[in-house]
C-alpha cells in the first residue's frame, strides 16, 4: 500500500474528501489526524532506499514523537492500522504497538488497545495484544486489552472493559463486557471502499 493512498484514505475518513489541500489543512489544524499522518510518513520511510532513509526516517520518527505528544495520545508508530483511520477527540488515547488496526476503524477518547501479560504454567510470560478488524467503532473510554479479536463492523460502547474475542457486527457494553446485540450495521462515518485498498485475490 502506498503512502499516498493510505493518506488519502485517511483524509476521506476526515473529510469525505481525498484532496490533497484537506490533507494539509488536517496535518495543521488537527492535532489527532497529524498523528496518523507522522505514522505513516514513520512506516513509509523505513523501507525507503538507504540514501534518503537515512535522514528522513529518524526526522518523521521525532516529528510523530512532537505530534502524539502535543495530541496528548501514546500512538507508537510501529502499529499496524490500515488505512482509512479515524481518532475523534482523542484525548488519552492509547494503542500498544503490538496491536492490529483494520480499515473504516474508529477510535474516540481515552479508549485503551492495550498488551495484556498471562504467565503460562512453566513461568514463562505470554503477551497478548488486541486485533480490531475493518469497520470497528470504539466508544469513549472504553479498554480492549489481550489476544482478542474484535470482529467486522462492530461498536464497542463507552466504558467497556473486554478481554475476549467480539463476533463481527456485535455490539458491546458493560465491565465485565458482553454482547447485547448481533447483526447489527457498523457505524462507520465516511467509509472509505475497502476494495480499493485490499490486494486481489490470486
Amino acid at each position: 500500500m502506498s503512502l499516498r493512498s493510505s493518506i488519502q484514505a485517511d483524509t476521506f475518513r476526515l473529510y469525505g474528501s481525498k484532496k490533497t489541500s484537506k490533507t494539509f489543512k488536517g496535518f495543521f489544524t488537527q492535532r489527532h489526524f497529524r498523528s496518523i499522518i507522522t505514522l505513516r510518513l514513520c512506516q513509509a520511510s523505513k523501507n525507503w532506499s538507504f540514501p534518503i532513509k537515512l535522514v528522513s526516517f529518524p526526522f518523521f520518527r521525532i516529528l510523530h514523537k512532537f505530534s502524539v505528544n502535543a495530541a496528548s495520545i501514546d500512538l507508537p508508530w510501529e502499529t499496524k492500522i490500515k488505512p482509512g483511520f479515524a481518532i475523534t477527540h482523542g484525548w488519552g488515547l492509547v494503542v500498544a504497538p503490538g496491536s492490529s488496526i483494520g480499515h473504516n476503524v474508529t477510535l474516540f477518547h481515552g479508549v485503551t488497545i492495550g498488551r495484556r501479560d498471562k504467565i503460562d504454567k512453566n513461568g514463562s510470560t505470554l503477551l497478548g495484544y488486541p486485533t480490531l478488524e475493518d469497520n470497528v467503532w470504539v466508544g469513549p473510554n472504553a479498554i480492549i486489552v489481550g489476544d482478542v479479536t474484535i470482529g467486522e463492523g462492530s461498536r464497542i460502547a463507552a466504558g467497556a472493559f473486554v478481554t475476549s474475542d467480539v463476533p463481527p457486527h456485535s455490539i458491546v457494553i458493560g465491565n465485565p463486557s458482553g454482547v447485547v446485540k448481533q447483526g447489527c450495521i457498523a457505524d462507520v462515518s465516511n467509509p472509505i471502499d475497502i476494495d480499493e485498498f485490499e490486494p486481489a485475490a490470486e
